[in-house]
């Protein structure tokens, strides 16, 4: 990080880290009276003692902007508490005895704004934290599905284990099953976000007016995003075991791996194999589009209810 002029200038790598992990923590916060211009101190006093409540919520929000998930949300926020405050202490209204009713509603106007930007970063936080989580995972099943396709009899042969046709079909079933399966999960949940990231925020938020450290919840969603992924395949697994084992007859399998391949004196048909690749490839999909069973991003309301009803 450099300054130039009082500007801060960051590299790209740590644009780049804070984009995924938010803002560096600040080692010295600051509090409200750090930014009363100077001479303005008794004003202050009397700004206290007139404006208790707004004077309490501007300390309030101005430590929760130094907290926020982008830098550029905190240096808005500072910018704008020294405005706020800067106006109301040079106000003549200040002088007065009782409150005036301008001058507090202009205040609870700035503190309105100033809430729905953090309110906005928390939201940016979240839906980072989720997206990254969901991309991290896509990658993984990605490799995880790429592996065994390419390398995955020369690694078995490597070890000494041999596999027939039909066991190779079998298993490349599964992991082409299981790779659908996490798409699914990844749709589904962008599917069931969007148009609700107010409700996904709220669901993050657990402490009091819902100042919560951004960072944290961008983290948590990136579990979240991982933990989805992984949903996503297992179910399609275990649909796929169920299906191609016979435990649940449901479906009538189009192709199965004896019917692809070759047996002594048939010479086993090409199209099957397109129809089982595509079976399973539609049944891991749905499979994994219903991760939507398992809590956690966008619970019931029935996990959720007030105490007391």
């Amino acid at each position: 990080m450099t300054v130039d002029g009082g500007r801060l200038h960051t590299t790209w790598w740590q644009q780049m880290r804070e984009s995924v992990e938010g803002a560096d923590t600040e080692l010295r916060p600051e509090g409200l009276t750090d930014v009363v211009p100077a001479g303005l101190g008794p004003a202050y006093a009397k700004f206290s003692d007139l404006y208790p409540e707004q004077q309490l919520q501007l300390q309030l929000l101005y430590g929760a902007s130094q907290r926020a998930f982008e830098r550029n949300t905190r240096v808005a926020a500072r910018v704008t508490v020294e405005r706020v405050l800067a106006n109301a202490l040079r106000d003549p209204r200040i002088d007065d005895v009782k409150p005036n009713e301008h001058l507090t509603e202009y205040l609870d106007e700035e503190i309105a704004d100033l809430r729905g930007r953090l309110a906005q970063d928390s939201a940016t936080a979240v839906s980072r934290g989720l997206n990254v989580g969901l991309t991290l995972g896509s990658a993984a099943s990605l490799v995880l599905l790429t592996v065994p396709l390419l390398w995955g009899v020369d690694l078995l042969r490597a070890l000494g284990v041999t596999l027939n046709c039909t066991n190779r079909w079998h298993l490349l079933g599964a992991f082409v099953c299981g790779g659908v399966g996490a798409l699914g999960a990844v749709l589904s949940v962008l599917v069931r976000v969007r148009g609700n990231g107010e409700q996904l925020t709220r669901r993050q938020n657990s402490a009091r007016d819902g100042f919560v450290v951004p960072g944290q919840m961008a983290r948590g969603m990136r579990h979240e995003g991982v933990y989805r992924v992984c949903v996503g395949w297992i179910l399609a697994l275990a649909v796929y075991f169920l299906l191609s084992g016979g435990l649940v007859p449901v479906f009538e399998v189009p192709a199965t791996a004896a019917e692809v391949c070759a047996a002594p004196g048939s010479p086993g048909s090409a199209a099957k194999g397109t129809d089982f690749w595509g079976f399973w490839c539609a049944i891991g999909f749905v499979a994994g589009f219903n991760e939507r069973w398992a809590f956690g991003i966008l619970g019931r309301e029935a996990t959720r209810r007030p105490k007391g009803t």
